[in-house]
């Protein structure tokens, strides 16, 4: 296949995917099925039952007693698998409870209703599909709502949802997504410093300089419906890759595992636990290790029965910041891995890539 270069800030648009599993059909659209035509990247590694993704405790982080411990468990998360659930992050379980509803209520509007809040040409926020660049592009079994939520100047509120109390089925409904995700977004950005801050030090790093500058740093939320699916085996919610952020926060609303992550050639279910965030390393943050931690790559498999619900939010430093190896991370007879890029080399380098090589190899020296 020739190389494409494609400009990935825009998308084009494609059919609702929950409309299409709303008509019930036997088969899936040839244009989602991810086993034929030798695009079996379903079947390229198996799935390991055996394993579980690292869990740590922000609580024993921040306790002198427990700190040291638990900061040696949250190096070797990060180093060994790029991910780990997070307990104990100081965001209340009726603010999670209260995004995952107000999201749950947005996919349950109308179509005409939900396309109030459309994706528009050359752009990717709003409502659609994320990096779709031709009309023959296999596609993802998901529909999203994308939006910038930090700095409060990067959001476009004409695309945040937001309708008046209406009557449905004898209920109040009221949609107020733009309050919640307010709220919830600043709290994401308290738990991505004081995370960031952990991640430094587990790096062996007394330098506040990074995580501060998550501070002033970026936050766009992504909240995806994967609908049920009849034939799941076949089709992918979001095919395997790596996130370009600092790091990635996922709130997952579902009860059954679908998000899965690659470690040692298999995938692992992330069982879905109450109240705790999946927290991932993103390629900045791989670039700045000089390659100690990863980026992970990782998917989301669908549902022959329920509909899946997650709001991930891809955590930004400050534009203000250069992206390459830490000095201090490049020890005696060591090399810097990666480039140093200003930040806007580094979108645009990720915007304009070429779809058919690894975005994180291009950043190697």
């Amino acid at each position: 296949m020739d190389s494409i270069a494609a400009n990935l800030e825009s998308s084009l648009s494609v059919p609702s995917v929950q409309e299409l599993a709303f008509q019930r059909p036997e088969k899936v659209p040839p244009r989602y099925i991810r086993d034929e035509d030798g695009d079996d990247i379903i079947g390229t590694y198996p799935s390991e039952p055996s394993l579980r993704v690292p869990f740590i405790d922000m609580a024993k982080l921040v306790n002198a007693n427990t700190h040291q411990h638990e900061l040696h468990k949250l190096h070797l998360a990060c180093k060994d698998w790029g991910v780990f659930q997070l307990v104990n992050h100081g965001v209340s379980n009726t603010s999670l409870k209260n995004m995952g509803n107000q999201v749950q209520r947005f996919f349950e509007l109308p179509l005409q209703e939900k396309k109030r809040w459309a994706q528009r040409p050359g752009s990717l926020e709003g409502y659609g599909q994320a990096f779709v660049t031709s009309e023959d592009q296999k596609l993802d079994w998901n529909d999203m709502i994308f939006l910038k939520c930090l700095p409060i100047q990067n959001r476009k509120l004409d695309l945040w949802p937001q309708n008046p109390p209406e009557f449905r089925c004898g209920a109040l409904l009221q949609l107020v997504i733009r309050e919640t995700l307010e709220r919830y977004s600043e709290d994401i950005r308290k738990v991505t410093i004081s995370i960031v801050k952990f991640i430094t030090m587990s790096l062996g790093l007394q330098d506040t300089q990074l995580s501060e500058s998550f501070r002033e740093g970026l936050y766009d939320t992504r909240m995806n419906c994967y609908p049920p699916c009849p034939e799941p085996e076949r089709v992918l919610g979001i095919v395997p890759h790596a996130d370009n952020s600092g790091i990635t926060l996922l709130l997952d609303c579902a009860d059954f595992p679908a998000l899965q992550f690659l470690k040692d050639k298999k995938w692992v279910n992330v069982e879905p636990i109450e109240g705790a965030i999946v927290v991932n390393i993103g390629q900045i943050i791989e670039v700045m290790s000089n390659g100690i931690y990863k980026a992970p790559e990782h998917r989301a498999v669908v549902n022959k029965l329920k509909e899946r619900f997650s709001i991930v939010t891809f955590c930004y430093p400050s534009p203000c910041t250069d992206i390459g190896p830490v000095d201090k991370l490049i020890r005696e007879g060591e090399v810097a891995v990666y480039k140093k890029l200003t930040h806007a080399e580094y979108f645009t380098k990720f915007f304009n890539r070429d779809l058919e090589e690894s975005f994180i190899d291009s950043l190697r020296v």
